[in-house]
């Protein structure tokens, strides 16, 4: 599937365009794409999103390096995005290879070939690619020239061992510093032909590399790790990248607009990173430290420039917690004055009911619409207090009477279960304060006249991953979930049943998520079976298909058991223990144990709890 030129590679596409669904998404020539000339080029870069276009367009560090590496004469980075089934199938059948999208090229002719991890699901997405490229998937079999160099970023590299076999490296943490730094070690070493290998010892060398090649694995006989050795020079742990002052980092001024509808089809502006809460169920809030803001004139000047540029209508405001920044008021009140005179609507992701204010409130009814989004993710106050998530049934109530007299009547409410000490008294919870928040609706005077109340009820089933205090906590069996939904479906007012929608995940998704997510080398061979069987777009609940999972972890007599549902020792050598996140493992323990006493943590602003990442920054984080 070699060797086709973009201009042959045009000649087969054209004719199948009208036999897929969305052709636009396959053809590139967007307003705001860039194509150069790979002949002034030193290094060309294939950025690989493993899930379609509506999805991978709509992902902000896509955007952000995109624009980044481009703006480097001497670079050039191209999109290329899993292709949805119909058009694989003509792919495969006219020989047509996976091409980036600028220039049509085949990703095989591209130097480096990254890949953003942002899911466990996308997996088996990313053999599926390298295959329909001709790349050998496995990375020992890609030879010691420097061609064709696979790695990947994201979320998901905080622990990449189930993957490792497959990458030649991985850059972990924040990407805007150490992805132009590897590239301009790649120009050099291309220029002085050297090996794959050697490359891969000196890119080990910058801070945010990981080589897995350069660490040996050992087990023990009940088939946990018994030691992670690095071989040669490679450091004995790897430390992730951060960027230091946020407020001055590179963002877009444009973004690539799309001919097609994508998921979120909008202006998108980052306006923190990390978190200061601290709920020991959530991966993002610990990998993302330390929390760092944007001014509100930084962010109302890129929020001005992708509304000039891009002429979309509607700009989210991308964060953990957009109601933790310091300035939100001042933020939003320069926000509204910027997106009101152009005339572009402005969204918000979920919101925390603790610091929910009628101010707040004043801005946000000049903002939305119909519906409110919050997530307090228990049902009751004891299950709260066990995740930290520092909410309470009053400010949960209170959050709600302020939203119907702001005139919204539709409210969202995420939930989770599975949770570590959970009872059937707090799924029945989750029940219960929907129930109260309809009661609440029709007890207030202000309330929207002429609207029916909606609770949309969503609960996921959790799980537990690397670099939270969970990390030692088995996951809920199937037996286990299917109760706690029939419990929790039993729980509601029948009174109040047509005001109340439920939906949750499948558990197989889950539990698959979860095995993936803390799993070690040895699951490499699974998930290539996997994907031998039949098995892509995992994430997708009408595509999945557990049995190709179900035969691949029995062809390689692997029990998925071991990795989703074993309470892990403190003591245990994690696959990722070699990978430090500036997350210290003592204060992940601290924290395990006060949630198994029901008992919390401050915030960040409060009081530092000591994760450890103010000693790896060297400074205070606030």
């Amino acid at each position: 599937m070699k060797g086709l030129s973009a201009i042959s590679i045009l000649s087969k596409i054209e004719p199948l365009l009208l036999k897929v669904q969305k052709p636009a998404q396959y053809i590139g020539g967007e307003v705001g794409s860039i194509v150069k000339d790979k002949e002034n080029v030193k290094v060309s870069f294939a950025f690989c999103f493993p899930d379609t276009y509506e999805i991978g367009m709509s992902h902000l560090g896509m955007k952000i390096l995109y624009g980044l590496i481009n703006r480097r004469e001497e670079f050039c980075c191209e999109r290329v995005f899993a292709p949805d089934t119909d058009f694989e199938e003509l792919m495969r059948e006219e020989k047509i290879p996976l091409y980036a999208l600028e220039s049509l090229t085949p990703v095989a002719e591209f130097d480096m070939i990254g890949f953003t991890l942002q899911y466990e699901l996308a997996y088996t997405n990313i053999l599926n690619m390298l295959d329909l490229a001709g790349i050998p998937i496995y990375a020992k079999d890609r030879g010691d020239s420097m061609e064709q160099m696979v790695f990947a970023g994201g979320p998901c590299v905080c622990n990449p061992e189930p993957i490792a076999d497959f990458f030649d490296f991985f850059i972990l943490g924040e990407g805007e510093e150490v992805n132009l730094e590897v590239m301009d070690l790649y120009a050099e070493m291309k220029e002085q032909c050297a090996s794959r290998h050697e490359f891969l010892c000196r890119a080990a060398q910058i801070e945010g590399v990981y080589v897995p090649s350069l660490y040996d694995v050992s087990y023990n006989d009940d088939g946990t790790i018994k030691s992670i050795e690095p071989l040669t020079n490679a450091p004995k742990t790897v430390r992730k990248r951060i960027i230091k002052d946020f407020d001055k980092v590179y963002y877009p001024e444009t973004f690539v607009v799309p001919f097609t509808e994508i998921v979120h089809d909008r202006s998108v502006v980052e306006v923190l990173r990390g978190c200061i809460r601290g709920c020991r169920f959530c991966q993002a809030g610990f990998i993302y430290r330390p929390f760092r803001e944007k001014t509100p004139d930084t962010i109302c000047k890129q929020a001005d420039d992708l509304c000039k540029n891009t002429g979309y209508e509607e700009l989210s405001l991308s964060s953990l917690s957009t109601s933790d920044h310091s300035e939100i008021d001042e933020m939003l009140t320069k926000l509204l004055e910027v997106t009101e005179e152009k005339r572009v609507n402005m969204s918000l992701p979920s919101l925390r009911v603790d610091n929910f204010s009628d101010t707040l409130m004043e801005k946000i009814k000049r903002i939305r619409k119909s519906g409110l989004t919050f997530a307090p993710e228990a049902g009751t106050q004891r299950l709260r207090d066990v995740i930290n998530k520092n909410v309470s049934d009053e400010e949960i109530m209170r959050t709600a009477e302020i939203a119907f007299s702001g005139g919204y009547f539709n409210v969202k409410l995420y939930f989770m279960m599975g949770l570590p000490t959970e009872t059937d008294e707090d799924i029945a919870g989750i029940a219960e304060i929907a129930d109260r928040i309809i009661e609440l609706f029709f007890q207030n005077p202000n309330r929207p006249r002429g609207k029916m109340v909606q609770v949309s009820v969503s609960v996921a089933t959790f799980v537990p991953k690397p670099f939270t205090p969970f990390e030692f906590e088995p996951q809920a069996t199937e037996e286990e979930i299917i109760h706690k939904q029939e419990h929790l479906m039993n729980s509601i007012n029948p009174r109040n049943a047509r005001k109340i929608k439920v939906s949750w995940h499948e558990f197989r998704i889950s539990q698959l998520e979860g095995v993936l997510a803390r799993g070690d080398r040895k699951l490499s061979s699974v998930i290539y079976a996997a994907w031998k069987n039949g098995s892509h777009f995992d994430s997708w609940s009408d595509r999945f298909k557990w049995e190709c999972w179900e035969s691949a972890f029995e062809e390689c007599g692997i029990a998925p058991e071991f990795y989703a549902s074993r309470r892990r020792s403190y003591d245990e050598t994690m696959p990722w223990d070699h990978l430090n996140y500036l997350i210290d493992k003592s204060f992940l323990i601290r924290e395990h144990k006060k949630a198994l006493k029901a008992e919390t943590t401050p915030h960040c602003r409060e009081n530092c709890s000591g994760c450890g990442v103010n000693r790896e920054v060297g400074r205070s984080c606030f």
